[in-house]
């Protein structure tokens, strides 16, 4: 995604170092994250890291312990920032026996100036399954339903929780060109998911967190530059301790004789191995990928 955002513009999410804490666990520490108009933020971090509790603490449903939320110049949960705010969540769910024409007309009618109907049918690709019941969807028509409720309002910011992890590959490229139209027109986007390849290429900026925390962000060029050399990953049937006695390499993981290498002087390394293992197969070389560097970086922080 290549559009681009204003950096002087006034955030249309805020939070200032929050605190969240459940019994003894402390799910937020001091947490801070800005989105701003025109741009996707990708929220990434490992399960249990403080992501769900963030967006929840920014739709108002769950209060914080310390620090400050703004939503769209408004309070979490305040009547403008919910009229503001679309929300596609993981387990959200819409009644069964309600067509999806039912659907589009009853929630538009929740707002002023709402998207158009057609408008909002020929982006999602809901034309084939406009008039069947919301329950006898499949869950990649469903996710498809829940974006078209995310966008029937005209947000000006749009909560997406892992918003394309049930649709094929004709319907992400769908989904993300209709987002994409909406943040070249101000949309703002907060996004998170586990997959990071999508990340890599439709996220403006990339926060990394951890244990409630941020641990940093960046654009996912500035993340990946965090890691050098290259990565080598093969099949052999050398040990461990005989690829670390080639030198020139780091080892990152072996698992069922599949090794995944990571080096300074790929071609170096290369000649060895296949000295040291002429059977050596599946072969990949490849720069470090957005999800090496955010996996280093937890490695690091952990």
């Amino acid at each position: 995604m290549n559009s681009d955002y204003s950096k002087e513009s006034e955030p249309l999410l805020s939070a200032t170092a929050l605190d969240k804490a459940y019994g003894t666990q402390q799910a937020l520490r001091g947490f801070s994250l800005q989105v701003r108009a025109g741009e996707v933020l990708a929220l990434l971090g490992p399960n249990g890291a403080g992501k769900t509790t963030a967006v929840r603490a920014f739709l108002g449903l769950t209060p914080v312990d310390g620090g400050n939320i703004q939503v769209l110049g408004n309070a979490p949960g305040a009547r403008a920032a919910r009229l503001g705010t679309g929300v596609m969540l993981q387990a959200g769910a819409l009644p069964e026996t309600l067509t999806l024409r039912e659907q589009l007309r009853l929630s538009g009618s929740y707002f002023a100036e709402p998207e158009a109907l057609q408008q909002l049918i020929e982006d999602c690709g809901l034309a084939e399954f406009l008039d069947r019941r919301y329950g006898q969807l499949s869950g990649g028509q469903k996710q498809r339903v829940q974006l078209a409720m995310a966008l029937v309002g005209k947000p000006r910011l749009a909560l997406l929780d892992e918003p394309t992890a049930a649709l094929d590959l004709a319907s992400r490229q769908a989904f993300w060109r209709a987002i994409r139209r909406r943040v070249d027109a101000g949309l703002g986007v907060l996004l998170t998911t586990h997959d990071l390849a999508e990340v890599d290429s439709v996220a403006h900026r990339v926060v990394v967190m951890a244990a409630g925390r941020v641990l940093g962000e960046g654009s996912p060029a500035q993340v990946r530059a965090r890691i050098s050399g290259s990565t080598l990953r093969f099949r052999t049937q050398l040990p461990a301790d005989d690829l670390l006695a080639l030198g020139e390499a780091e080892l990152i993981d072996l698992d069922q004789h599949r090794a995944t290498l990571r080096s300074h002087h790929p071609e170096r390394l290369l000649r060895r191995l296949l000295s040291a293992d002429p059977g050596l197969s599946e072969l990949e070389v490849t720069r470090p990928s957005l999800e090496d560097a955010v996996s280093e970086w937890l490695k690091e922080a952990a």
